[in-house]
């Protein structure tokens, strides 16, 4: 079997996150296919799956091709900049079709909503398409009729939560979906291991003894809820033994997509918190970062598709805090593996955070069953499992490749 995966970031969110691990899980169940990562940047990612053994093609985004997005914008402004980028957008699919006829894959598996269209362009007529769908396409305007037009060329969609998959039935009636929680490594997200130093990271002098830790792990997308957290911890007051972080940085090129450090810091510096809130930057481990803490809050504004960072806080043994919309609902029942606060709420938010912190033996009760919830329902081999069961659902029998496919990956990778 050979397969192609279509990315169009390097950088490390949470799609990413949930790729990594879906090569893993492939590559230990197939040791033998033939697995190939097309980037549209270069980044940690490229270096992660080659260490998987994963073949790594980067095929840079022009710049105008990297800006395109409609989040947050409306129909007429999200077709004036795909208007824009359409040159750019053109020359790449020539030049990332010439790449998959080359390598010749039995499967194309796309992330992200560019790729999604790209591959779809590109898809070989021999070759079954497969949409990885990790976000709500109908709040895309733009997006959301695309691929409707496109959902013909697609032979199967995989959605990571049953919410996605509803949404995206809205969209695309036709479309056949799978619905496949992502799993996570549960030895590198786990209760035992080192743990980051965050106060150093971040800047900040020691905490004091008996300082609880809560933290917002993620890219600074602008619905991830950070100036939400914010707004929390100011609630609480300087005299609770109570110290944030914020951890992660900006990694998108989408154009106002998402909050830069500096406005951050300004919302930090007018609450007040500018001592008793860190900002680490990007930590490469998270796994260690969400050791450091206490409490691991999840504190998007909007429905979450999924939400990467409940299920690893759950599986380093952490109490979590999540936000109740979307696809993270479907990962833990309220006070018993996890609580939860409503998507915006910074005042109920404060109000989990302060129960929490006030109560250790409620932390730990939190922390270790929300570690038996990652073990039964987030790991590798699961995933591993069913993604296998849904290629072969789609691929015709008896059409797995043979004969050479691409092996230099450095010709096919120069910059526009």
């Amino acid at each position: 079997m050979r397969i192609a995966y279509l990315n169009p970031s390097g950088q490390m969110g949470g799609a990413e996150t949930s790729l990594r691990e879906l090569l893993a899980a492939v590559r230990a169940a197939e040791p033998d296919w033939e697995i190939w990562l097309v980037l549209g940047e270069d980044g940690p990612l490229a270096g992660i799956a080659r260490e998987l053994g994963v073949q790594v093609a980067v095929l840079a985004f022009p710049a105008a091709l990297a800006r395109i997005g409609d989040s947050g914008k409306s129909k007429w402004q999200a077709l004036w900049s795909l208007a824009q980028a359409t040159p750019a957008a053109l020359s790449y699919v020539r030049r990332l079709g010439r790449h998959l006829r080359a390598l010749r894959p039995d499967i194309i598996h796309t992330n992200g909503f560019k790729m999604h269209l790209l591959g779809s362009w590109v898809c070989p007529p021999e070759t079954q398409l497969v949409w990885h769908i990790h976000d709500y396409v109908s709040a895309r305007a733009l997006m959301s009729r695309l691929l409707r037009n496109r959902a013909h060329r697609c032979a199967g969609a995989i959605a990571n939560s049953h919410s996605v998959a509803a949404d995206l039935a809205q969209v695309a009636p036709g479309l056949k979906v799978s619905v496949l929680y992502n799993a996570i490594d549960l030895t590198r997200f786990a209760p035992e291991g080192e743990s980051c130093a965050l106060d150093a990271a971040a800047g900040l002098p020691p905490a004091e003894a008996g300082t609880v830790r809560v933290g917002l792990v993620g890219t600074f997308a602008r619905w991830k809820g950070h100036k939400v957290f914010l707004q929390a911890l100011s609630r609480l007051g300087p005299e609770r033994a109570i110290r944030g972080y914020i951890i992660g940085a900006p990694i998108y090129q989408t154009s106002g997509s998402q909050w830069s450090l500096d406005e951050l810091k300004q919302t930090a510096n007018a609450l007040g918190l500018s001592e008793r809130v860190g900002f680490t930057g990007f930590l490469e481990d998270p796994a260690r970062a969400m050791r450091a803490l206490d409490i691991v809050v999840h504190a998007s504004t909007q429905p979450e598709p999924f939400g990467m960072v409940v299920i690893e806080g759950m599986a380093c043994g952490k109490a979590v805090i999540a936000s109740a919309a979307g696809g993270a609902t479907e990962l833990f029942e309220e006070n018993r593996d996890a609580v939860s606060h409503q998507p915006g709420d910074a005042a109920g938010l404060a109000e989990q955070i302060g129960r929490l912190a006030a109560d250790p033996a409620l932390r730990r009760r939190l922390g270790k069953a929300g570690r038996v919830t990652a073990e039964r329902m987030f790991h590798g081999k699961r995933l591993s499992g069913k993604l296998l069961a849904i290629y072969g659902e789609i691929l015709p029998p008896g059409s797995h490749r043979t004969g050479p496919a691409l092996k230099d990956e450095n010709e096919p990778c120069a910059l526009v």
